[in-house]
């Protein structure tokens, strides 16, 4: 079977790209950053203005809460990371290019939008948030698979629902209608995000279905979100599992399930001896994601027990 270059793969897929493209204009809505934000209830911080120091009672958001957001907001931070990658394979010129940018500038204001809030409703200290944001915008991303396309195009793929969920319930995490809102409304451009690159993938699928089927095969086996570069990421995202905001059983059930059901992948014709391989690990994959899960629930459910039995 004949392996296509990103080149070919660039060319094969760029009719689909221009319809996708068309589609997401169609559905986008434009919002604003500072509609979200009760910029009534901000204050001068201490430094050359000589406002007020923040402090930990400033906050009225859980702690759990306020660490979800912190990562939420790294994460969308190192966007100049994410551009760099898909300018680089994608190109600046025609559909694809005009994908790259649209994509960025909405990305863009995602992280406007949710450092404003957390700024002016003092939710989290600024002066730790710059400098986590120094530290990790600093380092940079690079995902484990940057230079190939169609790797690329599965990782964005579960990424951008994981991160639509991620911050679903990040909003729900706060008990703040404000917040909840501006989360809700930033996730509903990652579902249209997600939408594109699904749809990209699924052409995939039609012109080169092995190569696809591999490239799906190897992201899922090392998916990483894009802020695992976060210092402290192991345990922020442990305290993020167990509060139910992003764990496990939601990795597989409401990302990883959904989009391989929406691509047929068990019933896709036409694949060579590797891809069939890639197949069955993609099989093995998600019964490990199953076993997984359902550990991490016991231990949970376990360790709430122990908690409730001490109060």
């Amino acid at each position: 079977m004949t392996i296509l270059s990103p080149t070919a793969l660039l060319h094969e897929l760029e009719a689909v790209v221009e319809q996708n493209l068309d589609r997401h204009l169609s559905m986008a809505k434009e919002w604003f950053p500072h509609e979200y934000v009760p910029w009534s209830e901000g204050r001068t911080f201490d430094g050359p203005l000589g406002g007020q120091a923040w402090t930990p009672a400033d906050s009225q958001l859980p702690e759990v809460a306020r660490t979800a957001l912190i990562v939420n907001l790294l994460t969308e931070d190192n966007l100049p990371s994410y551009h760099h990658q898909i300018a680089t394979l994608f190109g600046r010129d025609g559909a694809w290019g005009t994908w790259v940018h649209r994509w960025t500038a909405e990305e863009a204001r995602h992280g406007t939008a949710i450092r404003d809030y957390l700024t002016v409703t003092r939710a989290v200290d600024p002066t730790a948030l710059e400098r986590a944001r120094m530290v990790h915008m600093s380092t940079g991303y690079r995902n484990a698979h940057d230079e190939e396309m169609l790797h690329s195009l599965a990782y964005v793929s579960f990424q951008e629902l994981a991160t639509r969920i991620a911050h679903r319930n990040t909003g729900r995490a706060t008990g703040d209608p404000m917040c909840e809102a501006l989360l809700a409304r930033i996730a509903t451009d990652e579902n249209l995000h997600m939408l594109f690159y699904r749809n990209l993938l699924g052409a995939a699928f039609e012109v080169a279905p092995s190569q696809t089927m591999r490239a799906v095969a190897d992201v899922l086996a090392d998916f990483q979100m894009p802020g695992n570069g976060i210092e402290g990421f192991g345990r922020k995202s442990v305290a993020i599992a167990l509060a139910g905001i992003y764990d496990l059983r939601q990795h597989r059930d409401e990302v990883v399930l959904p989009v391989l059901r929406q691509w047929d992948i068990f019933e896709v014709p036409g694949l060579d001896s590797d891809g069939e391989a890639a197949r069955e690990q993609i099989a093995a994959h998600i019964d490990g994601l199953e076993l997984a899960a359902s550990r991490f629930e016991e231990k949970r459910d376990a360790r709430r027990a122990r908690q409730a039995a001490r109060r």
